[in-house]
């Protein structure tokens, strides 16, 4: 079976969107395919796709080709992941514990209530028992 790496057309009349989907190159363009791996809005500026650059490499690895779109696709995405900031590719490493940041704020905000609760514990009763209720 040759597979391709193709567009599939969804969107409206006149507002093209694609999205980048692996099938088997006889299939219609609209029709059957094999996996979803990405989408393609050329109406919008800049930064108008998202692939996953993994599948992407995997079904290449098995032989199905790209069509040329998808291709120069492919290649702008990989120089973009190539000169992202760490600060952009730390968050998508969630299995790595080495990145996880605590702010300050956060643990001053965490440490006061309990500092207060362990220096008087009537302080912390007083204001249960000093407010009136409503009858």
């Amino acid at each position: 079976m040759a597979v391709s790496i193709r567009l599939r057309r969804e969107g409206a009349k006149n507002r093209p969107y694609y999205k980048v989907v692996v099938a088997d190159s006889r299939s219609p363009r609209d029709g059957k395919f094999i996996e979803l791996i990405g989408t393609y809005d050329p109406k919008k500026p800049d930064h108008n796709s998202t692939l996953k650059l993994d599948r992407i490499d995997h079904w290449i690895s098995q032989g199905a080709q790209p069509s040329d779109t998808v291709r120069s696709l492919i290649k702008k995405n990989k120089t973009q992941a190539a000169s992202a900031p760490p600060e952009v590719a730390a968050p998508l490493a969630a299995d790595d514990e080495s990145n996880v940041t605590v702010e300050p704020a956060a643990v001053v905000e965490s440490a006061a209530p309990a500092a207060v609760a362990e220096e008087s514990p009537a302080a912390a009763e007083a204001p249960a028992t000093s407010s009136p209720l409503p009858e």
